[in-house]
């Protein structure tokens, strides 16, 4: 088995290697070689392992999603709808004498 010294980079054939991936066997230089939960992997094993730990969600987990949105958006619409009746039930007493509002005699 040739030592580390005498390799080249897989990917770069004029740079000397750094470290041996261990999934694959090749050897990579500083530049190819990255560090993932405590090991030297290489960037191709490194988007390998990601794939397969974030595999596909299942289908009721996207279902689980689309009825979380549709009850916050119902929340938030029924909070307005109260604010709406609250503000209704107001006597229009509530509003005499408001800065807002005109007089017949002012004009």
């Amino acid at each position: 088995m040739p030592t580390l010294v005498h390799q080249r980079c897989f990917n770069h054939a004029a740079r000397e290697a750094a470290a041996r991936c261990p999934e694959c066997s090749q050897f990579y230089c500083r530049e190819c070689i990255t560090e993932h939960d405590d090991r030297v992997l290489c960037a191709a094993c490194l988007k390998k392992s990601t794939r397969t730990a974030h595999s596909r969600r299942p289908a009721f987990l996207k279902l689980l999603r689309l009825v979380q949105c549709a009850l916050g958006i119902f929340i938030v619409w029924f909070f307005f709808f109260l604010i709406g009746e609250t503000l209704l039930k107001l006597p229009d007493s509530f509003h005499e004498g408001t800065l807002w509002q005109v007089h017949e005699t002012e004009k």
